[in-house]
This record gives structure tokens, C-alpha cells and sequence, in this order.
């Protein structure tokens, strides 16, 4: 198994008049992390949907707020998966600071449910897909959302 990685600034835009992050930042930290994990695995946007005629839309956003952070801290993004049920994925997260990296920062999971364009009606996992996306495998005993 291989955990993906990305590393971003917090932003102007990211914090909140506390000043530290604003929690609908982490959306986006998770946003990007998740694209870049599937275009590393050969499974970009155009290739799900124009080759193979599906979306992955979220159908479950969950985030756990550990510690505050500040403008301009730079996190260490990490995305894998730790579920492949027949027709969804859970894509996990962990954020930390990158000069802390043994904190955890927040966390978070996105349930994906595979569907046809046509009618936006769940099917199975492609076979392309979950041969893709086995090498970002790290599952995690059957916990968390229930199978879809």
C-alpha cells in the first residue's frame, strides 16, 4: 500500500476571523489531494468519463478538526483508500503540519459511489478501476460507513 501525498500553504482565502483555518478549507486540501491521487493512478476526470462513462460523486463528506492551524503553515496532505466495496470507494485523509509531521491535524473520508452518466444509477466498481486504484489500498477491516 501507498498513502499519496500533496503539500499546500493554508491561504488567505483558508482561514476564518480567528485566524486560523476555517474548516471548509480542508474540503479543498482533500479536493486536490483526491484528483492528484487519481490522475497519479491513470484514472483522471476525462478517463473516467469519457472512456469509461462514469462519475465518482461524493455521497459521504466526513472531517475530524484536531488542531487549530494558522496562515501560511504548510500541511501534508495524505489520501488512500481503505475501502472497495462493489459500488463505492472510501477515500480517507490525514493533514498534518509538515514541520510536525507526527501530529495529526484533522482528518477525513469521502464515500464515492461509481455511477453511470446516463442516469447518475449506482453500478460495480469497474474492474479498470479497482486494478488502478489497488496500489493506494490500505483497508481498514470492514469499520466506517456501511457497504453500498
Amino acid at each position: 500500500m501507498s498513502r499519496y501525498r500533496i503539500e499546500e500553504y493554508v491561504r488567505w482565502e483558508d482561514i476564518d476571523a480567528a485566524g486560523i483555518i476555517n474548516y471548509q478549507a480542508y474540503l479543498r486540501f482533500f479536493a486536490l489531494a483526491e484528483a492528484e491521487l487519481l490522475r497519479s493512478a491513470g484514472l483522471n476526470y476525462r478517463f473516467l468519463f469519457e472512456v469509461l462513462g462514469i462519475w465518482l460523486p461524493r455521497v459521504r463528506v466526513e472531517c475530524d478538526f484536531r488542531k487549530p492551524v494558522k496562515l501560511d503553515e504548510l500541511l501534508v496532505v495524505e489520501a488512500w483508500f481503505s475501502r472497495i466495496g462493489r459500488t463505492s470507494v472510501h477515500l480517507d485523509f490525514e493533514v498534518r503540519r509538515l514541520a510536525s509531521a507526527d501530529e495529526v491535524v484533522a482528518n477525513g473520508r469521502y464515500v464515492l459511489v461509481s455511477v453511470r452518466q446516463a442516469d447518475f444509477q449506482p453500478i460495480p466498481v469497474p474492474d479498470e478501476v479497482r486494478r488502478r486504484l489497488s496500489g493506494y489500498l490500505e483497508e481498514d477491516g470492514g469499520e466506517g460507513t456501511a457497504e453500498r
